[in-house]
């Protein structure tokens, strides 16, 4: 069984403790050692019980105090990048960090010489303004999160989301093809559309607009974003309440999907 030694755990805490009072331990015994031979047998046993329980009281609480300290900080450094990197309301990534944690995994495909493939997809909510302005933003607030938790619904663990505008959503998705992104794609959209949002009992129905992208090989996240975002002004162009995907992907998207 592998003991968790992160900084969080508790694994440290003890190994480090246990590790550093037996360093103690020893490092008395060695020094204390050279009188050893000039003692009576009742003085050997008093020395001895004295190198063995001085470190192990003074030295293990010592250590034992650090180690449960250094864990908190540790503890409380998680939970502040936790923060930092999450939308407060949405409870997804934003922006800053959906980025970059996107464009560190193109960076390390690029180096490996196996071609990776993947795709991203940007999703618009439609007519939030409206919503905002017949509803208040109180109810905008919360179709926001309705439509965050319906995109994490549909995502593998391994999959990004992120809160990358004011409506707008990005979805990374390594390792698939256009085919099954499209079907990504499409069940977020459906699930957002079967949704029911009756803030005040009356009812508003929510769309999203989604585009975007597959790639096969080295790319940045600049050039996936900028051809997701075109497909997903195509996408508003073209009514709304739909999906476009880059062409790249054309010949491996099912029937339905709405391809430019």
């Amino acid at each position: 069984m592998r003991i968790d030694v992160s900084p969080t755990s508790w694994g440290r805490v003890i190994a480090v403790t246990a590790a550093g009072t037996a360093f103690f331990i020893a490092v008395a015994f060695f020094v204390d050692s050279f009188n050893f031979p000039y003692l009576s047998p009742e003085a050997l046993w008093r020395a001895q019980l004295t190198d063995l329980m001085l470190p192990l009281v003074l030295g293990g609480s010592f250590l034992f105090f650090l180690m449960w300290k250094i864990r908190q900080l540790a503890i409380a450094q998680r939970d502040l990048s936790i923060v930092a990197a999450t939308d407060s309301l949405t409870a997804v990534l934003n922006r800053g960090a959906f980025s970059m944690l996107v464009e560190a995994y193109l960076e390390q495909t690029r180096k490996q010489e196996q071609a990776h493939s993947g795709a991203l997809l940007i999703i618009d909510a439609d007519h939030f303004k409206s919503i905002n302005d017949r509803h208040g933003h109180d109810c905008g607030d919360q179709a926001l999160k309705l439509i965050a938790q319906a995109i994490k619904g549909q995502l593998r663990g391994g999959d990004i989301v992120g809160r990358i505008g004011g409506e707008e959503f990005g979805v990374f998705l390594p390792g698939v093809d256009p085919s099954h992104s499209w079907v990504v794609a499409e069940s977020i959209r459906r699930r957002i559309r079967e949704m029911d949002f009756s803030p005040g009992g009356r009812p508003c129905p929510l769309s999203v607009s989604i585009g975007g992208t597959s790639f096969t090989g080295p790319t940045t996240f600049e050039e996936i974003f900028v051809a997701a975002d075109r497909r997903l002004y195509a996408a508003k162009s073209n009514g709304r309440d739909q999906v476009s995907f880059d062409p790249s992907g054309a010949s491996l998207v099912p029937s339905g999907a709405i391809v430019h």
